[in-house]
């Protein structure tokens, strides 16, 4: 009995070769290597886990031409094993392809939950469906059952660059979308997942890992407060864990960066005036250097807020003296203001205390802009 089960099978899937056993390692069925491919989508975990056939058989036949409609049939079929009387393709071969992911995404724009699923597909000349079943642990399609579809998506195949080994590749990668095809032979079969609310899941993450070991400095809570502004969300949320980098019993730190992005934070919020007051406060700490200084007043510059900056350089220049890069902060803030005449003078006082090369060629870059008499850019 065992035997003709075996033979079932093998005549079933076509490239079985060995026979396998659980818990014993053999080479896999028809040499169709078991592969996984790990795909970041913003804060979502997608994983793809399969067996790759190839075009040409175990025995070394060609069968180009001969996959789409005839190896792998269009529709549902009987595979005359196993309990399903209809079964769609495995999406690869040997045992479950499985897709798994740690948070819920939209596949193809429908809502599919975290978990692990069996991958299937029902192809078509024109259109397949594709199937994320509940039960992941089964071997191919010989067991599927409709009534544990999670999801059932369909999409469009097109025409592809020849791949001998049968892979799923993630095409196309945005922040918090991506495109998957399944590609073999000259065909691919792609679908898309994308992470609705990627901003509430980051800021989700924070809350929990600032109760644990991140929670436990400063820099934990600043960098959390940044990403709220970076990401222009959870405005509220970042103020409270900036004023915990600032103020939080035992870690809390008033310095540049800590005071500095609590500011952020209020700018974002609409409320400039008390940004400016802490930035003021920030700028004039014992422990400010020149480039906190100067990198602040290139803000300024870049929010076109010109004279601000020129202010924030003069004053670098009160403190520091001629450190670098007093001269070059005072170069941009005339040249933003329209002095073109004190800018040269400066960023010609600037170019002999360069500590590197590029920036030394930086401000001779700048010293022939001026010269002829032009603003540099900001």
């Amino acid at each position: 009995m065992r035997m003709l089960i075996r033979l079932s099978i093998a005549l079933t899937a076509a490239t079985v070769l060995f026979a396998q056993y659980p818990g014993l390692t053999l080479p896999p069925d028809g040499n169709n290597q078991r592969t996984t491919v790990i795909q970041e989508i913003g804060p979502a975990r997608v994983t793809i886990e399969y067996s790759a056939p190839a075009v040409h058989s175990p025995t070394g036949v060609d069968r180009r031409g001969q996959i789409w409609g005839k190896l792998v049939p269009y529709g549902m079929v009987n595979l005359g094993f196993g309990t399903a009387k209809e079964s769609p393709w495995r999406a690869g071969a040997n045992e479950n392809t499985v897709f798994a992911v740690d948070h819920d995404v939209l596949v193809q724009g429908k809502p599919l939950p975290a978990g692990r699923y069996g991958l299937h597909m029902i192809p078509g000349k024109d259109e397949w469906t594709i199937i994320f079943s509940k039960n992941s642990t089964a071997w191919g399609s010989f067991f599927y059952d409709p009534s544990e579809d999670a999801l059932r998506v369909t999409t469009k195949p097109h025409k592809n660059d020849y791949r001998e080994w049968l892979a799923y590749d993630f095409t196309v990668r945005r922040p918090t979308e991506a495109t998957v095809e399944l590609q073999w032979e000259e065909l691919a079969i792609p679908w898309t997942i994308k992470v609705e609310h990627a901003d509430d899941i980051y800021v989700a993450k924070l809350r929990e890992e600032l109760n644990n070991v991140p929670g436990f400095s400063y820099q934990g809570f600043d960098a959390a407060a940044q990403y709220c502004v970076q990401a222009n969300t959870h405005l509220d949320q970042a103020l409270e864990w900036a004023d915990a980098a600032i103020n939080r019993l035992y870690i809390g730190q008033k310095n540049f960066d800590t005071l500095s992005t609590k500011a952020l934070v209020l700018t974002k919020l609409g409320r400039d005036s008390e940004a400016g007051e802490v930035m003021q406060e920030a700028l004039r700490l014992p422990g400010t250097t020149a480039l906190d200084i100067h990198q602040y007043g290139r803000q300024l510059l870049a929010a076109k807020k010109y004279d601000q900056a020129l202010a924030v350089f003069k004053y670098n220049a009160e403190r520091n003296g001629d450190a670098w890069p007093v001269h070059v902060g005072l170069a941009r803030g005339y040249s933003a203001t329209g002095d073109l005449k004190q800018a040269l003078e400066h960023a010609q006082k600037a170019v002999g205390q360069a500590p590197s090369e590029a920036e030394r060629q930086s401000v001779e870059g700048m010293i022939r802009t001026l010269s002829e008499n032009k603003p540099i850019s900001q």
